[in-house]
């Protein structure tokens, strides 16, 4: 069975930032957003309701950052750069990790800094897999970080 190589191309891959990305919140794409994930907490539909709450707005459902208005990120160019640089081709998606640090709400404008944070080998019945972890840091326009998401796949 082949053995797992971290090449030196995705030894410089991890840390490496891709370009800033910002998002804006918006109280329609919030409603939406809520309606779809079956989430009935007025705070996240109820614009008179928040309103009133202590948060004073709409509330960003856990997950939501918003839409994209600069830049862009594709998943499936991401993943062909780390082949280039010697992945193995298979890919499965390993999950979802968040860490909320300040709520998110309508009117935020959250700036999305993208990595690599890890790359690990090892040698599974699939042959040499490589588990990779990409971290999303959303910082809001008062400069706090908000929350940062981390995505996690297999190659193999």
């Amino acid at each position: 069975m082949a053995e797992f190589v971290l090449t030196e191309a995705l030894k410089k891959m991890i840390g490496k930032e891709e370009p800033l990305l910002i998002y804006k919140v918006e109280e329609g794409a919030i409603q939406r957003f809520a309606q779809a994930v079956d989430d009935s907490n007025p705070i996240h539909s109820d614009v008179e309701y928040a309103a009133q709450s202590s948060f004073g707005r709409l509330k960003a459902p856990p997950g939501f950052v918003g839409w994209p208005v600069t830049g862009g990120f594709d998943m499936f160019v991401f993943v062909e750069k780390l082949i280039a640089a010697g992945a193995p081709r298979g890919n499965l998606d390993g999950g979802m990790e968040y860490e909320f640090l300040a709520p998110i709400g309508a009117g935020d404008i959250l700036a999305a800094r993208i990595k690599i944070a890890s790359i690990v080998g090892k040698e599974t019945k699939l042959g040499p897999t490589m588990s990779t972890t990409v971290e999303i840091t959303y910082t809001n326009q008062r400069g706090a970080v908000a929350m940062i998401a981390r995505h996690t796949f297999l190659s193999f």
